[in-house]
């Protein structure tokens, strides 16, 4: 099963990865500008790392669709309401098939995202891969995420195996975390997303107020 918080964090320890270019062309190997490292994805990253990552994402999702129904999310004492494991969100931790897939759908959707206003070269590629060595991530969590970054960007690949509302939710709320949203390639692409996930602009809405919103942050 794939370390999805492990690859998040080879993601934001590329070189070059400073401050000062936070927001400008800080990206893993010439991916989309700032990859995770906007103000949504930067919020994620820090409840990532407090919930884990799949569970991160099905409690964005949980809040959207919840506001959507006109049911706002109790409050858990932090001001983010966590998904239980075994749920539409979460697949329980023993059912490693489900959760490693899920897993795998989210990580492919936030780098299928990056991808969408650029693309690797070869010497990018080789600097990465020397990198990922160096990250301790396991053979089989590297060897997921080097095929996922030199895949062509194809959005039928993140749109399969789609299951219900909630996994949509979660892969739209995946990809807008991962990139700035708000040029108008990335705002092209999570249009078309959405579309292809069959999402309804009023969800897609709240998605996005989650991702901003203090209860997220």
């Amino acid at each position: 099963m794939i370390d999805v918080n492990g690859i998040l964090n080879a993601i934001q320890q590329q070189p070059g990865r400073s401050t000062a270019m936070i927001g400008g062309g800080a990206a893993i190997a010439g991916l989309a500008t700032g990859m995770l490292a906007g103000k949504s994805g930067r919020k994620f990253m820090g409840k990532a790392a407090k919930y884990g990552a799949v569970a991160a994402l099905g409690g964005l999702a949980y809040h959207a669709l919840s506001r959507r129904k006109g049911a706002a999310p109790a409050s858990t004492g932090d001001d983010y309401t966590s998904v239980a494991a075994g749920s539409a969100f979460l697949p329980a931790a023993s059912e490693e098939d489900k959760l490693d897939a899920r897993s795998k759908s989210l990580v492919r959707a936030m780098i299928a995202a990056a991808k969408a206003d650029g693309s690797v070269s070869e010497l990018e590629r080789d600097r990465m891969q020397a990198r990922l060595q160096e990250t301790g991530l396991d053979a089989e969590s590297r060897a997921f995420l080097e095929s996922e970054l030199q895949r062509p960007l194809n959005m039928d690949d993140v749109v399969s195996g789609v299951d219900g509302v909630e996994h949509a939710a979660e892969i739209y709320a995946a990809s807008l975390v991962a990139i700035d949203h708000q040029g108008a390639v990335e705002k092209a692409y999570l249009q078309l997303l959405a579309a292809r996930l069959g999402l309804e602009a009023e969800l897609v809405a709240e998605i996005h107020r989650s991702a901003d919103a203090h209860e997220y942050a």
